[in-house]
């Protein structure tokens, strides 16, 4: 399985941008396993999936921890958590066709306006959300990360996660309208692979994927428990996304960087919590922009 990856992870990791897909087009999803099922699956350690699915690259890009236009990590995602639902006249909400006229007859009789059809959608959204904060390069300068294969799917699977977290909270609905998200993300993770160069025992690298998909969900849920220890987050935030193989504990330069994001993540948290369900349903909200966050060293 390593020397696989190993072999893969050069073409994966040359890709400079990765193509977005059109939801709003493409509503053909895989499913494997069931994310409502995913609490009674036996997920595995992150240790066991990261022996597996890590390749021997660098994350941390030097130059930015040593420049002195370095971002001031510590000054970063300190303020108070609020609700992430987008203003009623913001531009970039996606608003359900109104049920009207002959339009809305026909849509009405093609089940445009199922539960099933809207739950859909509104999955769709949510994705477009993830890729909004996953695929922009601020989020990779911001934390100094390098953009590869790697790090940009590590950085899905958290952003899913939290989305997949927030929805659970609204119980059979949320947990139903996960079921699509989980779907979607898939989908578009076969495709990044693929069009990566990766064809041959695709079936084998996908299962491998939601291996690492599973153990990294069930390390966030325990990380964020409040009776979990104080920097367990942390720790988990390094092995998932920062950690190269075989480097078990940050230097300082990465330290600040885990300790920021394990902020983001919390704020993150608090935030989707805030967010009403009929946002978190349509999709219509924003992750917290980083632009607002990332101050150059110096900054007061």
């Amino acid at each position: 399985m390593f020397s696989r990856w190993n072999r893969a992870f050069p073409s994966l990791s040359r890709l400079g941008s990765m193509k977005k897909l059109d939801f709003n087009n493409d509503f053909y999803v895989i499913s494997r396993l069931r994310y409502a099922k995913a609490a009674a699956a036996v997920a595995p350690t992150i240790a066991d999936t990261m022996e597996k699915g890590i390749p021997n690259e660098p994350v941390l890009l030097a130059k930015q921890c040593t420049t002195t236009r370095q971002i001031n990590l510590d000054k970063m995602f300190w303020s108070k958590p609020s609700s992430l639902a987008l203003a009623p006249d913001s531009p970039l909400r996606i608003e359900e066709p109104k049920r009207e006229g002959i339009k809305g007859f026909i849509l009405t009789m093609l089940l445009f306006y199922s539960k099933q059809s809207k739950s859909i959608r509104g999955a769709n959204v949510v994705y477009k959300r993830i890729l909004s904060q996953v695929d922009k390069p601020i989020i990779y300068s911001a934390f100094n990360l390098e953009k590869t294969f790697k790090t940009t799917f590590s950085l899905l699977v958290l952003h899913t996660w939290l989305c997949l977290r927030r929805l659970k909270e609204e119980g059979k609905e949320g947990v139903e309208l996960g079921q699509y998200l989980y779907e979607i993300y898939n989908h578009d993770v076969e495709l990044r692979v693929s069009k990566a160069g990766v064809n041959l025992l695709l079936t084998k690298w996908m299962k491998d994927l939601e291996k690492i998909f599973y153990g990294n969900i069930v390390a966030y849920d325990a990380a964020i428990l409040p009776e979990a220890a104080k920097d367990e987050l942390q720790n988990v935030i390094w092995r998932n996304i920062f950690s190269d193989e075989g480097s078990s504990k940050p230097n300082d330069a990465a330290s600040r960087a885990v300790q920021a994001m394990s902020r983001y993540v919390r704020r993150e948290v608090s935030c989707l919590s805030l967010t009403d369900k009929e946002a978190m349903f349509s999709g219509n909200f924003m992750f917290t922009s980083l632009k607002s966050e990332v101050k150059p060293a110096g900054h007061r």
